[in-house]
């Protein structure tokens, strides 16, 4: 099963696509979306475009995206909550599960500790990974959405909230 995982932002949205088969991850592509435009409307459909373009060119069979944690910036919240709108939308019009994941869940799955830094988590992407070089923090994340979507199975797991098209 071919797995996109998505580390939603605003300003930046990683990307990261693994193969599944049994218990064999590939890793097949990664990347950071940077939003463009001058307001929020327009950086939200630069979000959109471009994550669009990933999935026509790698075609995922299945998505994941991490849940949105609330911050003391209530407006900055919002945003990201915009992002990750956009994050779950555009697979699931193409016809896709979108499972979610709690940041926590991510990074135990990964790394073993629910606490993990950005740094701890690039280097077991990399490691569960071989030959895959992160485009950066964000798509280091991206990958170990996907990597914790492959672990658990889909909607098989209670843990696993998801959104049907």
């Amino acid at each position: 099963m071919r797995i996109l995982g998505i580390d939603p932002g605003l300003r930046t949205l990683g990307w990261g696509i693994i193969d599944s088969e049994g218990s064999r991850l590939s890793h097949v592509a990664n990347g950071q979306i940077r939003s463009e435009g001058p307001d929020l409307g327009a950086r939200l459909l630069s979000l959109y475009d471009q994550l669009r373009q990933v999935l026509l060119q790698y075609a995922p069979e299945a998505a994941a995206v991490e849940q949105t944690f609330v911050n003391k910036d209530g407006a900055g919240t919002l945003k990201l909550g915009q992002a990750r709108g956009i994050a779950m939308l555009v697979p699931a019009q193409a016809g896709l599960t979108v499972g979610e994941y709690a940041p926590n869940r991510v990074k135990k799955t990964v790394v073993g500790v629910g606490h993990a830094d950005k740094g701890q988590v690039m280097h077991m992407v990399r490691l569960q990974l071989p030959g895959c070089e992160p485009a950066g923090p964000d798509a280091a994340d991206a990958l170990a959405i996907a990597i914790c979507h492959a672990f658990y199975g889909g909607a098989a797991r209670p843990e696993l909230r998801e959104v049907r098209a």
